[in-house]
């Protein structure tokens, strides 16, 4: 399920807010952080998740977006851990039908 406009624009700011870009810095880094954030939510998709418009999705995707500019712009190595679990407990509970575990 594609996410909307006020989904990606949310998860670019908590993006950019991780990074630490604010001012110049952010708005040169936009249009990049603005497609690391579409493609974090595909493949967060592609992982069996269907994403809602929730603040915990958003920040799901923001922080997977983050990872994705930090691994293209240093040696960050594996995913984070704590990036891991939470997409696991995201799909888990999403399997048994409940809240995120």
């Amino acid at each position: 399920m594609p996410v909307s406009a006020n989904f990606v624009s949310a998860a670019k700011s908590l993006c950019l807010s991780d990074l630490g870009l604010m001012g110049a810095a952010a708005a040169d880094a936009d249009g990049f952080v603005t497609a690391l954030v579409a493609s974090a939510a595909e493949q967060v998709g592609r992982e069996g998740i269907d994403l809602e418009e929730t603040t915990d999705d958003e920040t799901t995707v923001a922080m997977y977006a983050a990872y994705l500019y930090r691994k293209r712009a240093e040696d960050v190595g594996a995913m984070p851990r704590m990036l891991r679990y939470r997409l696991n407990n995201r799909l888990f509970a999403q399997k048994a039908g409940g809240a995120d575990a």
